[in-house]
């Protein structure tokens, strides 16, 4: 393999405890690290991401600071920074694609297609990338590699044929348990990426190629006290440290039309409202499609075209704007606050994280 393509990041997809998901008899595993106690001296700058897009859904650029409004928890904020980027824009701040193809979550024919369609986005124009890419492939039976981002789409079709995905061992038909355990590697191999990416400078728009992870909720699905607050502390945690490296996720659903109309390409919507405290807190809450929408990221599904669902994704880099704010003092620790940012022109939406922790 090319020197271009030296081995950067591995993720081990070994074995993990017994699910975090399970009924009450099952003990909950370790959470992301938590929240330090607060101290006066505690980091309140929050940053932002913002795409702005116009009524067709393309972004729009050209917009200057005071054309936003930042609402916190409904309550204006004075933005303290504002840089508007667009694909002309010389910046030392890069900006990166990862993509992932989920061999843990997508039946082995699905895995099948979805790479199909990967290599086609990656020929396009002749192999050459607007932006660099990385690839991961995650599965459930082997080590996963992901070469360093390259701009050469032809070379990454290299390196994507080298790494055939193996095929999955944790099926549908090992009920609760099994999707359990696969969210269980889902939400490590994320939390593996995240410790990388942050200490990674710039943007980075990680697109995970999945019809989703098992929500594990229902009326017959019961949570201790003890397993709401690991999955709280985990809630806290993913949604902090996506913001902090600074990840928009994206979900993409290789089903295609297999799948539209299902229940489970519209489900996850039940969860995306922010999580305050422990007792309001549910296993669907860490739904991919979920931390993609609160991340700022999109869903996308319904839709056999998968490379074009891609360059969807990708179109987010186009035009966005960056700013920041001072978080106020919270309460408590771990305190919800919810975000919106308006603008004051007509017929534009902004789509950026929906809500962050802040501490006292």
């Amino acid at each position: 393999m090319p020197a271009a393509f030296r081995l950067l990041l591995v993720l081990f997809v070994l074995c993990f405890p017994t699910s975090m998901f399970a009924q009450d008899k099952v003990p909950p595993p370790a959470a992301l690290p938590a929240r330090s106690d607060p101290h006066p001296e505690v980091n309140r700058r929050v940053l932002l991401d913002v795409v702005v897009t116009d009524k067709s859904g393309r972004p729009v650029p050209g917009l200057q600071q005071s054309d936003f409004t930042l609402l916190d928890d409904k309550q204006p904020q004075p933005i303290t920074s504002f840089r508007a980027i667009e694909e002309t824009t010389t910046t030392a701040d890069p900006l990166q694609v990862i993509v992932l193809i989920d061999g843990v979550n997508t039946a082995y024919q699905g895995v099948i297609y979805q790479r199909n369609e990967l290599i086609k986005f990656l020929q396009r124009d002749n192999g050459h990338l607007a932006l660099p890419m990385s690839l991961i492939l995650l599965s459930d039976t082997s080590t996963q590699i992901q070469p360093t981002p390259s701009r050469d789409g032809n070379a990454l079709v290299t390196a994507l044929n080298a790494n055939q995905s193996s095929l999955r061992i944790i099926g549908r038909s090992q009920g609760f348990y099994g999707g359990a355990d696969r969210v269980q590697i889902s939400i490590k191999a994320l939390e593996q990426l995240i410790a990388y990416e942050t200490k990674q400078p710039g943007r980075k728009l990680l697109v995970w190629l999945s019809p989703g992870w098992p929500l594990l909720t229902g009326p017959n699905i019961q949570m201790t006290e003890k397993g709401r607050e690991s999955i709280f502390r985990t809630v806290v945690a993913m949604s902090t440290a996506l913001r902090e490296a600074r990840i928009t996720l994206y979900s993409v659903d290789p089903a295609g039309m297999s799948d539209a109309g299902s229940m489970r390409t519209f489900y996850y919507e039940s969860f995306l409202k922010g999580v305050p405290s422990a007792n309001k807190v549910d296993n669907g809450n860490l739904g991919l499609q979920v931390l993609a929408v609160q991340s700022g990221g999109r869903v996308l599904n319904s839709s056999n075209d998968i490379a074009r669902l891609i360059a969807t994704c990708l179109d987010d880099s186009k035009a966005f704007y960056t700013l920041t704010f001072e978080s106020p003092r919270a309460d408590h620790p771990d305190e919800y606050h919810s975000l919106q940012i308006q603008i004051d022109k007509p017929k534009l939406t902004a789509r950026t994280r929906t809500g962050y922790y802040a501490q006292p």
